[in-house]
């Protein structure tokens, strides 16, 4: 596998600071060998909150409020549902390839780690730059905006809520979360747990009222005769489209892979909880959308901003209100499953040197990675100050799906490179050849409709470029430089009480250089 160009020194982007060595520092596994600080991360996430994980990152509030995306180019009922059905299929077959990828490299940060291995540390550092940059920051806005909307909504019955009042709600939301995983990694899986397991019931309530409608005979747009019956002529741009917006609704699918290293039994637990959240997943996806339909004709499903709102208020009467509480409970969920996932992403950046150090660094005693989370959303709260949240999801996306593709078409590489490489998963190379046909197709039906938007997407990523040659590859910064980082380092540890983590045997080659270079300042 590729290393970085150069191996950093000690200022590593982000200063030389000695990491403080507090007394009876309990956590982790690791011992103190005198060059790590005796804290590491603890595997602490069992199979039960890995799926929760990956359920409550993909079912996010799309399914209650928006899933009208994939119909509307379907044409459709009988062709939209085949699309849900499809891109599950699709999404199960690029999670088993992550699967394999996630026990063959067994370091958390997912597809970032997986891309810089393989690929090296340029191709590494775009992919962690466009998360970092817009990516996360925007998505967890964007979630917690909606959070705040349907919690102010029944106060604003006869008028929308005040845009301040929505960004003030949606702060308090991203900051609450942010101190519960600073807190305690079993709070914020507790958390995920609950909310992943709150949405699901809400969820199983609109199944079980679509089947009982079912059994009352409302089946009318699910029969054959009338469920391929247009009400748009076929196109198959459009029907590409369905597929592309299908694939979206299941993104999340790969947030696993970014706790690799806080999984117990990672060679056992990531498989079985991709192997279950998915098919969940789409059974879900699948049966909701089949009971939407037999209570909304395909024009007032479409001609709804609030699918299950609209289902519920035509099914429920008098309890009507769980629909827009569920969906409140599902993004509060949400911020927390993506506060959790995406701060290890950034963890991850920093110990490989391809972030300030010290947001690699972990709290002595509760073991979070505290300035991750903190960089977390100090990002995502400067995005809920400007009005192009969307506008800057719509460039990025792209970008984001082009990066599944580059890493299933790693897992192919690194067969080759290193055949003998030990991998405790090995699927049939038929799956990413698979995967990586429809994500081509995808990719170029993208690029092809909307080509400005996927070059600005694209123009976006390449800022990372001298960002990268001059924080990473660029060795032998001023001394002045080293020391003014070092110093923000040190004053940032005191105050967070963090040190850098003991990698222990998994201590790359990397990592194990900056750190003796800093243990000689």
């Amino acid at each position: 596998m590729n290393e970085d160009p150069r191996k950093r020194s000690s200022s590593g982007g982000a200063g030389g600071a000695a990491d403080p060595e507090p007394p009876g520092s309990q956590c982790g596994e690791g011992s103190d060998t005198g060059e790590g600080s005796g804290v590491a991360l603890k595997k602490q996430i069992g199979l039960v909150s890995a799926c929760g994980i990956i359920v409550g990152n993909i079912i996010g509030s799309g399914i209650f409020v928006s899933p009208k995306g994939v119909l509307e180019n379907a044409s459709s009922v009988g062709v939209a549902l085949i699309v849900w059905v499809s891109t599950g299929v699709i999404t199960a077959i690029g999670a088993l390839c992550y699967a394999e990828l996630g026990v063959t490299i067994p370091k958390s940060g997912g597809d970032y780690s997986y891309v810089k291995d393989i690929f090296g540390g340029l191709a590494g550092f775009l992919r962690l730059w466009i998360a970092v940059l817009v990516i996360y920051p925007s998505n967890q806005a964007v979630i917690a905006l909606t959070f705040s909307n349907y919690i102010l909504q029944p106060l604003f019955s006869s008028c929308l809520p005040p845009e301040s009042g929505l960004r003030l709600l949606a702060a308090v939301c991203l900051l609450f979360l942010t101190w519960v995983n600073c807190y305690s990694v079993r709070w914020a899986t507790c958390v995920q747990d609950v909310f992943t397991a709150g949405k699901l019931l809400a969820l199983a309530l609109i199944i079980i009222m679509g089947g009982v409608q079912i059994c009352k005979g409302h089946y009318h747009w699910l029969e054959p005769a009338h469920a391929f019956e247009t009400f748009r002529d076929y196109d198959v741009g459009l029907i590409a489209l369905s597929f592309l917006q299908g694939s979206f609704a299941y993104g999340g699918w790969n947030f696993l892979n970014y706790v690799t290293e806080e999984l117990v039994d990672p060679n056992k637990n990531l498989p079985r909880a991709i192997f279950i959240s998915i098919p969940v997943v789409t059974f879900v996806y699948v049966f909701a959308n089949v009971a939407y339909i037999t209570a909304m004709s395909p024009q007032e499903l479409l001609a709804s901003n609030a699918v299950a709102v609209t289902f519920g208020d035509k099914l429920l009467g008098h309890m009507s209100w769980i629909m827009p509480i569920s969906v409140a409970l599902s993004t509060f969920g949400g911020v927390n499953g993506s506060l959790f996932t995406s701060s290890r992403l950034f963890f991850a950046g920093a110990r490989e040197g391809h972030l300030p150090r010290l947001l690699a660094m972990i709290h002595v005693t509760r073991c979070t990675p505290i300035p991750a989370l903190v960089f977390t959303v100090a990002t995502s709260l400067l995005m809920l100050c400007t009005s192009d949240i969307y506008t800057l999801i719509n460039y990025v996306g792209f970008i984001n799906y082009l990066f599944y593709g580059i890493t299933v078409a790693g897992q192919i590489v690194l067969r080759i490179k290193q055949p003998d490489m030990y991998r405790p998963i090995k699927v049939s190379l038929v799956w990413p050849v698979i995967y990586l046909l429809f994500w081509a197709f995808l990719l170029v039906f993208s690029i092809y409709s909307e080509p400005l938007v996927c070059g600005i997407g694209l123009a976006i990523m390449m800022t990372g470029i001298p960002v990268y040659f001059f924080g990473v590859y660029w060795e032998n910064k001023p001394q002045c430089f080293d020391t003014i980082i070092g110093k923000i380092t040190l004053l940032c540890q005191k105050l967070c009480s963090v040190v850098y983590p003991d990698m222990g045997e998994n201590l790359t080659p990397h990592v194990a250089l900056n750190k003796a270079s800093v243990g000689e300042d």
